[in-house]
């Protein structure tokens, strides 16, 4: 950096701004991720010349002009943007960049974690969180033969979520129930997690975990670099399958994933059957896990589904709703239902 650089941060870029940056990002081959509106910023003389965007404790949108590369200008940024992030609450951070960039970031202070090959590598501001964090989960450990896993958004949790992790408990020694830690949907995570806790209720051999950062949330990950849908879901479905079958699944010996079949959402149906090879076909040093699929169970109708229960909800059909749902469910709805 030289003396005539001057670092700004913006806690809410205006839409001049923001056309700056869009350009930079577009320079670099980038795109303005959508919401992402706080960044750190240098300028030479006025001129925009690198900035880091920030969205929760995810870093995105990380440009630096050509004619900077290759000084010390990204320590500097990555610097300020973290700091940012400090100061909004978030100490633990993420960054999704492409492989080539691994070297930069790791002089930045990030570590990675799991990578798709030329195409996107997940790194964190830590060398220690993660084998933290799966010491932690193993000491939920629990012996047994078949050791089985779910993941479960529960937005909102079902009758169809309760039977399909009643099913896992028949088959396995012990079942892990995994939430995704996110609230970016209709319900928040406290409530979802709460509405699961109350739903397994007489379910012996289950532990319930709550929300990590290890578990992906697709609703945070980024489409700046990678542009293309097919490619991000793919990308997507690659990095979280990894680092469950690397990381949390060892820590418990979990040798089993259950899912429900997906007759509604296409997107959802393809991330099943990647899983299968993610976790069971693709090569790893990590073992095996074999994806189990239960057919959706069926009330009044149709499959029960949380996007069944929220499309009701939208309409006002308290009274369909009721047999789609625990009570503990029912009872939280017809709350939010009398604030509207």
């Amino acid at each position: 950096m030289s003396e005539n650089d001057q670092i700004n941060l913006i806690y809410q870029a205006s839409c001049f701004i923001l056309k700056e940056i869009e350009c930079l990002l577009a320079s670099n081959g980038l795109l303005l991720e959508a919401g992402v509106t706080q960044f750190a910023e240098v300028r030479q003389s006025g001129r925009l010349i690198a900035c880091a965007g920030l969205d929760g404790n995810i870093i995105k949108c990380v440009a630096i002009d050509r004619e900077h590369r290759g000084s010390s200008l990204m320590l500097r940024l990555i610097t300020e943007v973290t700091d940012m992030a400090y100061r909004n609450g978030f100490e633990r951070l993420f960054l999704y960049t492409k492989p080539c960039n691994i070297p930069m970031f790791t002089d930045c202070g990030f570590s990675a974690l799991a990578t798709v090959e030329g195409r996107v590598t997940l790194m964190e501001n830590s060398t220690t969180r993660l084998p933290h964090y799966c010491q932690t989960l193993a000491e939920q450990f629990r012996a047994g033969e078949k050791i089985g896993s779910i993941v479960i958004n529960a937005n909102p949790f079902t009758l169809g979520h309760r039977y399909l992790i009643e099913q896992a408990a028949l088959q396995c020694d012990w079942v892990h129930v995994f939430v995704v830690r996110e609230d970016a949907s209709r319900f928040a995570y406290r409530d979802r997690f709460e509405l699961i806790k109350a739903g397994i209720k007489g379910i012996e051999n289950l532990t319930l975990f709550p929300g990590s950062d290890y578990i992906l949330s697709k609703a945070t990950f980024p489409a700046y670099f990678l542009k293309e849908q097919g490619i991000i879901d793919e990308c997507y479905t690659a990095l979280d399958l990894m680092l469950f079958r690397q990381y949390i699944a060892p820590a418990l010996d979990i040798n089993h994933r259950f899912v429900g079949t997906e007759p509604f959402d296409p997107v959802t149906e393809k991330y099943n059957r990647d899983m299968a090879d993610g976790l069971f076909r693709a090569p790893s040093e990590a073992p095996a896990i074999q994806v189990v699929e239960i057919p959706r169970v069926e009330k009044c109708g149709g499959a029960v589904s949380a996007s069944r229960v929220r499309k009701l909800f939208d309409e006002g059909r308290m009274d369909l709703i009721r047999d789609l749902v625990p009570e503990a469910t029912f009872a939280f709805l017809s709350e939010q239902a009398n604030h509207r």
